[in-house]
């Protein structure tokens, strides 16, 4: 059978299931809340699967790959600091921040924050879609640039073909079964990378001759990729950079499309479910991307897109079938992410500005309808975006998320653990972080050893939040709110 016939089978049947997924999930998203978050009726395994594929994105299968390929070892410092974010984020903010929610009867993040600081005059839910308005169309854009560079690098395509087969097949499903379809593709969707990771990087080491010739050939290589600090070893430069990479899964605290999934949970046992799949899940998908990035230095030197190195060993180390499965999972990890995005920018846009600030009484069809046809404006205007420029994907996608994790996490963390925290600390914070990891990228970074910018952003984040709130009065009420979701909490522990 010709191998492009069997790769383009693979593919076809894949975009079909999504595609009935997306007619499956269609009877829920007529409402707000079944669009946005699926009624809030889903199980703790597909909120684990669903928030570890969305958070990693094409950033993992092709990006961290690519810097597995650039960097060996000291790419691990990404490892530990995405496994201890995910850990702390199902610890920490997952069941609070599903308690408080419940209260609310929110949909968005947005929502949370304005009830939880009395904010009357809607500046956090617009100083909210700003920011995720402005991010989540980078981020998406990074999404398609992938694709393009998927469908490029398995079937010759050329790079504006995969864009747009990418974007059509994702504003389908998206936009036909809401936050229900997107969950459950998800779940399929991390399964596909779950597998594929395990399985990428123990072909790729046996073909490199098991792991003590990959070493050697590393060694030989550059010696650097086997050194924990890389190419600046013991310095300040080998410091900053491992702290950088480390830092990037404490995003998993506060991002809004990670927060979400846990507004969406059945209930708080399904928090508890999903926390220890998801850190399993966490550790395959980060392990097994840098080190097939690591075998793949050895088998394919010399590569002009270190970006392209997972499409190249599926290519290289499989028959066609699996070569097809290959493209499924790197398309996997970008319609996880830009589905959930999608929703996110939506969702500002109906829920939190036109529901909320302006037609308070449109009918929930009315609502569902506008859901869609934002979904469908706002992934126009990324694929826009991703159309116009070939971008690095690693180092785009970390700018959108450093943005929204300098914005939201500090204001919500302190939100949940710190009672005195008010309306006034928390503008500040949102503003001053957000703002922070923007100015450092355009202004500072290239000066200060490369530093990771929502290093920056989240001790503005924090440092103004805390401040600002010692200076200003808390919510009236508050105080004894906090008490009460801690004492629920505490109950159900035991």
């Amino acid at each position: 059978m010709n191998p492009g016939f069997t790769i383009i089978s693979v593919l076809v049947l894949y975009l079909i299931i999504l595609l009935v997924i997306g007619f499956w999930g269609r009877r829920e998203s007529t409402s707000v809340a079944g669009y946005y978050v699926a009624g809030k009726k889903l199980p703790g395994w597909v909120i684990a699967f669903s928030s570890n594929a969305t958070g990693e994105s094409a950033w993992l299968l092709l990006g961290l790959t690519g810097v597995g390929y650039m960097v060996g070892i000291h790419a691990l410092w990404i490892v530990l600091g995405e496994i201890l974010g995910v850990a702390l984020a199902w610890v920490l903010v997952a069941r609070p921040f599903k308690e408080y929610t419940d209260r609310y009867d929110s949909i968005t993040v947005a929502d949370y924050l304005e009830a939880r600081f009395r904010d009357s005059q809607h500046l956090l839910r617009l100083l909210s879609v700003g920011i995720i308005f402005t991010m989540v169309i980078a981020y998406t854009a990074a999404q398609l640039t992938a694709s393009g560079k998927a469908f490029s690098s398995f079937l010759g395509t050329t790079y504006i073909t995969g864009v747009f087969i990418g974007a059509g097949v994702i504003l389908f499903y998206t936009t036909v079964g809401g936050f229900k379809a997107v969950a459950y593709s998800d779940l399929l969707q991390g399964i596909l990378m779950f597998l594929g990771l395990l399985i990428l990087p123990v072909v790729g080491v046996a073909a490199a001759g098991g792991w003590t010739s990959l070493m050697s050939q590393l060694q030989s290589v550059d010696p650097s990729l086997l050194l924990p600090m890389g190419k600046f070893g013991l310095s300040v430069p080998g410091v900053v950079s491992a702290l950088g990479f480390a830092s990037i899964g404490f995003a998993f605290l506060g991002v809004p499309q990670i927060l979400v999934r846990f507004i969406s949970a059945r209930d708080q046992g399904a928090i508890i479910t999903g926390s220890l799949l998801s850190v399993i899940c966490m550790v395959v998908f980060e392990t097994g991307a840098v080190f097939s990035g690591m075998a793949g230095r050895v088998l394919f030197p010399g590569l002009e897109d270190p970006e392209t190195i997972l499409p190249t060993m599926g290519a290289g180390l499989f028959p066609a079938f699996f070569t097809g499965i290959f493209l499924v999972i790197v398309l996997a990890a970008i319609m996880s992410t830009a589905d959930s995005l999608l929703l996110l920018a939506s969702s500002a846009v109906v829920r939190d500005v036109v529901q909320k600030i302006f037609y308070p009484d449109l009918s929930e069809k009315h609502l569902s309808f506008y859901g869609k046809l934002t979904t469908v404006v706002i992934g126009a205007g990324a694929l826009v975006f991703a159309l116009a420029e070939v971008r690095v994907i690693f180092w785009f996608v970390l700018f959108a998320w450093s943005g929204l994790a300098s914005a939201f996490t500090p204001v919500v963390f302190c939100s949940l653990y710190w009672k005195r925290t008010t309306r006034a600390g928390a503008v500040a914070g949102m503003v001053g972080g957000f703002l922070t990891s923007m100015i450092w990228v355009l202004f500072f970074k290239e000066w200060s050893y490369d530093l990771y910018e929502m290093i920056p952003g989240f001790l503005v984040g924090f440092g103004l939040t805390v401040g600002v709130s010692l200076f200003t009065e808390a919510p009236e009420g508050a105080a004894q709110e906090f008490d009460e979701v801690h004492r629920a909490l505490r109950t159900t522990d035991h």
